[in-house]
């Protein structure tokens, strides 16, 4: 034993094998405990070095094993699978006694686990070859022996076709089988190769199958279970669907699988579901599909957003009603479902269908269908007048009324915590909550921790020492954790490790005075602002002298009331007892000014600085930063072309804000950024995560100076960038006018490239709007010059239009709209989208009514272009919508 432990410590590879053959099974178990005592000291030799003990390591330790699952654990830990050159012909050598059974148990276990290279590949095969058993066949083994047979197609500089590598596999319909199971295919089994379309995978399985080498029968079976599943990338179904379209199923396999090409077609992606569609479509002409399971299937396939497939369905069950008049009382009450369908042309399309074979229906169907014609657009009322007769009561329209929700209401922050125990039950559940904390629980916490610490925190520190015991800060050294909290600003942390002395009072005071470098942007400003508040807080906790905050928010939005805030001062007054600076300032900033004389009044009548600089503010009114007219960036980089060496860019619309002196001299330092021009042009941003719920509530009352500020974040999510419109509805809360910088910002929402971006701008559009505060023609001329400058495409703010008028909201949309599309009907050439806002404007018009300024222009003239193109037809419908309701 001390031989093989000498050879393995030499790194002497070759000999491993006869010495543990030398072996008995008690000097095997001690030979294996030092070796797993050596595995742990190798992992801190140099590189060189542990590589090749390694080796030997693993070598040895296979053949000390007696039992197949202990190898396996051994053979496939991860730190024995790093070398470059594969031990596994020695570890054969080593096992070389043992009995096939034992063989075929390791060879399972080790394909069951993480099998990832070639090497590793080959050494299941060769076990499974020795034990003469089938190869244990796993996601690793296929992943690897793909990826190995797509990679031996090119020998000796000659490729060799895929077919002629598949067909010399022993075991190929088992990994053929085990492949189309899998959650993901290997990438070099999915891609097709579209300069050699005959040698790529689908076109080598269809081959196989062909000449008998596959199973025909499972891998059509395989191939549309994987459809029906579902689930992987776009282009693993596209694998599958091109392997069924190779085979050319018979139209006994067609019927055969009648119920998977129904499911396919109802919920099948867009692509999978076509091809079902035109499987259905035959099986239909050979009466391989009954009328019943045509309407089934109908009623799924009709409900889809997708036009061709619905158009594909109304004519298919057109050719069927010509040639079948009796079966008009099973399908009329599924198409008569188009009716509801958000496309005005499916629509048409399904009441021209209904009109065909209402005659051949019995009264029963005639009356239900009539029924349903209340879900038809306003623009097919007439039609539907003309083929239900008397079975549609021509009744008057309902007035219009539109339909917004209710203002948000804002929330109370609530009364401070009744007892200690109900304070850190809130703090602590601060402290473990994600990044996006609760503005509101946030608030409340930090106040509360400031009232208990008032006058004696030794209740409030032994209450919370035990609630916090697993903080990161609470089990490092004192030194260790101040850095740490100096490096990660910005969060309760910083006061809760203060109050538990985790931080010294020196290191408190220190990062209190300390002036941080000027922001270079407005996520640092408003973070440094928070920042300055928390530790202003640890200092004052260790004091005890304050009673409570005065910028903790009235209502959720982080806005206070002026006349708590002066009682609040009136407090301070009583005790004698000066406010805190950029407490202070903070709360300044929060109060709401809007008919506030009153307060300002009483607040001038306290005789106290505090009192005199609030009522100065409260008569201000005015904004923190005011904005400026616009500037256009026209030298945006937004991407580059590495192929040929450009640069992508961009013009966007943005605004700068002017400086504010008062924030500047009475302000701390914190805040002076705020008080400072910034153009546009000033700084780049290089925050990499820059997201805080606090930023609303740092100036709840100055939503414009904010969206100005946000601009050139929001300007890129209709480029590039993901997620940066998420605190519009925020911001449509926020007080303050809304004039130019917040409709700017809500047409980079409304335009932006990703869908939850879109879906954020809706949500504030409706928010504006329901609080009245919406300027929709504003909103709609930053829409128009957007456009123009090709930073908004079309097509997706129709997308977000269309959201945000299905919620109710049809004349707020059309008011929106109607300043945008003059321009683009007047361009020479349409833009992508634009019958997409027609379609939207003229549903709008057809619900609310007609914009109160009278036709659009250019509407008119493209509808007399003539033609049957969708800008053409929806032009027409726009026209039509705005003459029959103003008639």
């Amino acid at each position: 034993m001390s031989t093989l432990l000498d050879a393995v410590r030499e790194g002497r590879l070759d000999d491993v094998p006869a010495l543990v053959a030398r072996l008995d099974r008690r000097e095997r178990k001690a030979a294996l405990d030092e070796l797993k005592e050596l595995r742990k000291e190798a992992r801190g030799w140099a590189w060189n070095a542990r590589t090749r003990v390694r080796k030997a390591v693993m070598v040895a330790g296979a053949g000390c094993h007696t039992g197949a699952a202990g190898c396996a654990t051994w053979l496939g830990a991860r730190d024995m699978r790093d070398w470059t050159h594969s031990p596994y012909p020695w570890v054969l050598q080593v096992l070389a006694d043992r009995d096939p059974a034992w063989l075929a148990d390791l060879a399972g276990r080790l394909a069951a686990r993480a099998v990832e290279t070639e090497a590793e590949y080959r050494f299941v095969v060769e076990l499974a070859r020795r034990a003469d058993c089938p190869l244990p066949v796993t996601d690793g083994m296929v992943r690897v022996w793909a990826e190995q047979v797509s990679g031996s197609r090119w020998q000796w500089r000659r490729e060799v076709p895929l077919v002629e590598v598949l067909r010399k596999e022993d075991d190929l319909r088992d990994l053929i089988a085990h492949l189309l199971t899998m959650p993901e295919l290997p990438p070099s089994v999915a891609w097709v190769d579209s300069a050699s379309p005959g040698d790529y995978w689908p076109a080598a399985l269809t081959a196989l199958a062909a000449q008998g080498l596959l199973d025909r029968g499972a891998l059509l079976d395989g191939c549309v279970a994987r459809l029906l599943r579902g689930g992987g990338k776009p282009s693993d179904l596209r694998f599958c669907l091109l392997v069924v379209r190779a085979l050319e199923p018979t139209p006994e396999e067609e019927a055969a699988r009648v119920a998977d090409w129904m499911a396919l077609a109802a919920d099948g992606p867009s692509t999978v579901a076509g091809h079902a569609q035109e499987v259905l479509a035959r099986l239909r002409a050979r009466d391989g599909l009954t009328v019943r399971q045509l309407a089934e299937v109908s009623g799924a396939v009709l409900f889809r957003t997708e036009k061709k497939l619905v158009r594909a369905q109304l004519i298919q069950l057109g050719k069927v009603l010509r040639g079948e008049p009796s079966a008009a009382d099973e399908l009329l009450p599924v198409i008569a479902d188009t009716f509801g369908h958000p496309d005005t042309d499916a629509q048409e399309r399904a009441l021209k269908l209904v009109a065909r074979a209402l005659p051949a229906a019995t009264p029963a169907v005639r009356e239900e269908v009539a029924g349903m014609a209340s879900l038809l657009a306003p623009v097919h009322r007439k039609t539907a007048l003309a083929v239900f007769g008397d079975l549609l009561e021509d009744e008057p329209a309902a007035p219009y009324e539109e339909i917004l929700p209710p203002p948000p209401a804002p929330r109370p922050v609530g009364p401070p915590h009744g007892s200690v125990a109900e304070l850190v039950e809130e703090v602590t559940a601060v402290l473990i909550s994600p990044d996006h904390e609760d503005v509101t629980a946030f608030e409340r916490a930090l106040d509360g921790l400031v009232r208990y610490a008032h006058g004696g925190a030794e209740e409030l520190v032994a209450a919370l020492e035990p609630a916090v015991a697993g903080m990161w800060w609470a089990t490092l050294p004192k030194g260790e954790a101040e850095w740490r909290i100096f490096s990660e600003p910005g969060s309760l942390h910083t006061v809760a490790a203060s109050l538990l002395d985790r931080v010294s009072a020196k290191a408190v005071h220190d990062a209190r005075a300390r002036r941080s470098k000027t922001p270079g942007c407005y996520h640092q400003a408003l973070n440094g602002i928070l920042t300055a508040r928390l530790w202003e807080a640890a200092a004052e906790l260790r004091s005890g002298r304050l009673p409570y905050l005065l910028a903790t928010p009235t209502w959720h939005t982080g806005t206070i009331d002026a006349a708590e805030l002066v009682e609040r001062l009136r407090g301070y007054r009583a005790l004698g007892i000066a406010a805190a600076p950029a407490d202070f300032a903070q709360a300044l900033l929060r109060v709401r000014r809007t008919d506030a004389e009153e307060a300002a009044r009483e607040a001038a009548a306290l005789g106290t600085g505090e009192g005199d600089r609030l009522a100065a503010w409260l008569r201000a009114d005015e904004p923190v930063a005011a904005v400026v007219p616009r500037h256009v960036d026209t030298d945006v980089e937004v991407g580059r072309d590495w192929l040929r060496q450009t640069v992508v860019k961009a013009r966007r619309a943005l605004l700068a804000t002017r400086d504010n002196p008062l924030v500047r001299q009475k302000f701390p330092p914190a805040f002076h950024w705020l008080g400072s021009s910034h153009s546009p042009h000033h700084k780049d941003c290089y925050c990499w995560v820059a997201e805080s719920p606090h930023w609303i509530a740092t100036l709840p009352e100055d939503g414009e100076s904010l969206a100005a500020w946000m601009l050139p974040s929001l300007a890129a999510c209709v480029q590039e960038d993901r997620g940066n419109a998420w605190l519009l509805p925020a911001l449509a809360e926020t007080g303050g006018p809304a004039a130019d910088a917040m409709h700017l910002a809500l047409a980079y929402g409304l335009g932006a490239r990703h869908p939850e971006d879109r879906l954020a701008a809706v949500d504030a559009l409706l928010v504006l709007a329901a609080r009245g505060r919406l300027d929709a023609e504003r909103l709609g001329g930053e829409l128009a010059v957007l456009i123009a400058q090709d930073s908004v495409k079309p097509n997706r703010l129709a997308i977000a239009v269309r959201t945000a008028a299905e919620t109710g909201a049809y004349g707020t949309v059309l008011s929106v709209l109607v300043p945008v599309l003059p321009a683009l009907l007047g361009r020479e050439r349409a833009p992508r989208g634009l019958s997409d806002l027609l379609a939207v404007a003229a549903e709008c018009a057809e619900r609310s009514g007609p914009p109160s300024g009278g036709p659009v222009p250019g509407v008119a003239a493209t509808a007399a272009r003539g033609g049957t193109t969708q800008l053409v037809r929806q032009a027409i419908r726009l026209e039509a919508a705005c003459g029959a309701v103003a008639d």
